[in-house]
C-alpha cells in the first residue's frame, strides 16, 4: 500500500473509482430498501408480535428519528477520523443490528434494534456522497451522482417487491424476519468489498468535536421530526405545533452558536460558512421539498393499491415498476450531459414530475372498481424520468461549493434535510389522504370512490411541492464544476490506495 496525495480537483481520478462507486451504491441501496421493505411487513409484524398500532408506528419512527439525529455528527466524525473507516464501521453495525431486528423476540426489542440500525445507517450514508465527491474528478461527478438517482428509484420499488416475495415465500417458517436477515450477506460482502476497493482516506485530525452543536442540532431535529411522525395519530394537538415552532428557534440558535464558534476559531459541527452559502442553503431547501413529494407519494400510492383495491405487495410493486425504469433512462441521459445546465436540469426534472403527477391524477380520477395496471405506466414512467433528471443535478449543485475538508459535514447536512423532507412529505400527504378518507367514509361513500378521491387530493401536494422546486431554482447560481468556494481550488485530502 502506497500513500499518494491526490492532485488538484480537475485531475483527481482514483483508479478504482467505478468499482468503489458500486460498493458505495450497494450500501446506499441496502439502507434505502430497508426503509421501504418494512412497510410491506407491518401487518405481519403486528400479528406475529401481538403489537399495538402505536408500537407498529414506532418500528418506522424509531429508525427515521435515529437516522436523522445521527447524520450531522457522524458526517463530521467521518471528516475527522477518515471516511472509509466510518463507512465500514457503519455498514458493519448496520448488518449487526439488522440481525438483531430479524431475531427480535418482542416488539420492544425490535423498536430498540431499529433505532440502533438507524444510527448505523447515519454512520455510513454521509460518507457515501462525501467519498464520491473526493475520488471522482469534477467532469465525472455528474455521471456518478446520476447513479444515486437510479439507486433511489430502484430501492423505492424493489423494497415492496422484495418484501412481498420474502413474506410470501415464508422461508424456513420465519414469516417476516427474512426482510431484516437478508441484509446480513449483503452487509458482509459490502464490508469486504469496501476494504478492497474504497480508498483509505486520511482524516483531518485537527477537527475537534462540537458537542454543543451536536446537542442543539439533535434537540432541534427531535422537536421537528417527532411531531411530524406522531401528529396525525394524535389528531394534531397544540403541542405538535409548539414543538415545530421550538424546532425553528432551535435551528436559529444552532446557526448563531456555530457562527460564534467560527469567530473564536473553533471547529463547527456544520461550518457556519456553509450556512451562509446561498447555493448550499437554497439547495438543501430544494432537497427537503423535492423528497417530501417523493416520500409522501409512494406511501399513499401503496395504501391506495393494497388497502383500497386489494393488490398484494408484489402486485403493487409491479404496478409501480415504470417509475424506476424512468429513473434508469433519465440517469443514463444525465450522466452523458456531465456538468452542463445543472439548474435547468433540476427545473426540467421538477416540471416533468409535475406533468407526471398531473397525468396520474387524471388517470386515478377515471379508475372504477378495478385498477388498470397499464394505465399507470405512462404517468409513472414520466414521473420517474423527472426524478432521474432532477436528483443527480440537485446533489451536484448542492455539494459543488463544499470544500473537500467539509464534505462529510455537507453531505450529512444534505441528507438530514432529505430525511426531514421525507418526514414532512409523509406527514402532510398522509394527513390529506387519511383525513379525506375519513371524511368520505363518514359521509357514507363506498370504499373505491373514497380511496380515489383521497389520492386525488393527496396528489395536489405532490404537484405543488415540485412546482415549488422550480421556483427555488430561480434563486440558485449555477455551480462552476472545479471551483471551490470563493473561486479558488482546494486540493482534496490524501488517500492510501487499497
Amino acid at each position: 500500500m502506497s500513500s499518494a496525495p491526490m492532485p488538484a480537483a480537475e485531475e483527481t481520478a482514483y483508479p478504482n473509482r467505478w468499482p468503489a462507486l458500486f460498493v458505495l451504491l450497494l450500501a446506499g441501496f441496502m439502507n434505502l430498501i430497508d426503509v421501504t421493505i418494512v412497510n410491506v411487513a407491518l401487518p405481519r409484524l403486528q400479528a406475529g408480535l401481538d403489537a399495538t398500532s402505536s408500537e407498529i408506528e414506532w418500528v418506522i419512527a424509531a429508525y427515521v428519528l435515529a437516522f436523522a439525529l445521527g447524520l450531522l455528527p457522524f458526517g463530521r466524525l467521518g471528516d475527522q477520523i477518515g471516511r472509509r473507516r466510518m463507512f465500514v464501521a457503519g455498514v458493519s453495525l448496520f448488518t449487526l443490528f439488522s440481525a438483531a431486528c430479524g431475531l427480535a423476540p418482542t416488539m420492544n426489542t425490535l423498536i430498540v434494534a431499529r433505532a440502533l440500525q438507524g444510527f448505523a445507517g447515519a454512520m455510513m450514508m454521509p460518507q457515501v456522497l462525501a467519498i464520491v465527491q473526493v475520488i471522482f474528478p469534477p467532469k465525472e461527478r455528474p455521471q456518478a451522482f446520476s447513479l444515486f438517482g437510479l439507486s433511489a428509484g430502484l430501492a423505492s420499488v424493489a423494497g415492496p417487491l422484495t418484501g412481498g416475495l420474502l413474506i410470501g415465500a415464508d422461508l424456513f417458517g420465519l414469516d417476516w424476519r427474512p426482510i431484516f436477515l437478508v441484509n446480513i450477506p449483503v452487509g458482509i460482502f459490502t464490508v469486504i468489498a469496501a476494504l478492497a476497493l474504497v480508498p483509505s482516506m486520511k482524516g483531518h485530525a485537527g477537527i475537534r468535536h462540537d458537542f454543543g452543536g451536536i446537542l442543539i442540532a439533535g434537540l432541534s431535529i427531535v422537536l421537528l421530526i417527532f411531531p411530524l411522525i406522531e401528529g396525525h395519530g394524535y389528531g394534531w394537538p397544540a403541542w405538535t405545533f409548539v414543538m415545530i415552532g421550538m424546532a425553528a428557534v432551535g435551528f436559529l440558535l444552532f446557526f448563531l452558536y456555530e457562527s460564534a464558534r467560527e469567530r473564536r476559531g473553533a471547529d463547527q459541527l456544520l461550518p457556519a460558512e456553509l450556512m451562509r452559502n446561498g447555493n448550499f442553503l437554497v439547495g438543501t431547501a430544494m432537497a427537503l421539498v423535492f423528497f417530501s413529494g417523493v416520500a409522501g407519494f409512494f406511501m399513499v400510492l401503496a395504501v391506495f393499491l393494497q388497502t383500497g383495491f386489494g393488490l398484494t405487495p408484489l402486485q403493487s410493486g409491479l404496478t409501480t415498476l415504470p417509475f424506476p425504469l424512468g429513473v434508469l433512462v433519465a440517469s443514463m441521459i444525465s450522466g452523458r450531459l456531465g456538468r452542463r445546465w445543472p439548474r435547468e436540469r433540476i427545473a426540467v426534472g421538477a416540471l416533468t414530475l409535475v406533468a407526471g403527477m398531473t397525468a396520474l391524477r387524471y388517470i386515478v380520477h377515471g379508475v372504477g372498481d378495478a385498477v388498470d395496471h397499464w394505465a399507470f405506466v405512462p404517468p409513472l414512467f414520466l414521473s420517474g424520468l423527472g426524478m432521474g433528471i432532477g436528483i443527480s443535478s440537485l446533489f451536484q449543485t448542492v455539494l459543488a461549493t463544499v470544500p473537500p475538508r467539509d464534505a462529510g459535514a455537507g453531505s450529512g447536512a444534505l441528507q438530514s434535510f432529505q430525511q426531514i423532507g421525507s418526514a414532512v412529505g409523509v406527514a402532510i400527504t398522509g394527513q390529506i389522504f387519511f383525513s379525506s378518507l375519513e371524511t368520505s367514509f363518514g359521509s357514507g361513500s363506498l370504499p373505491h370512490p373514497a380511496f380515489i378521491g383521497s389520492l386525488e387530493s393527496a396528489l395536489i401536494y405532490e404537484i405543488s411541492a415540485f412546482l415549488l422546486v422550480v421556483v427555488l431554482v430561480l434563486f440558485i447560481k449555477s455551480p462552476h464544476g472545479d471551483q471551490a468556494p470563493h473561486g479558488g481550488r482546494t486540493a482534496p485530502p490524501a488517500f492510501v490506495e487499497a
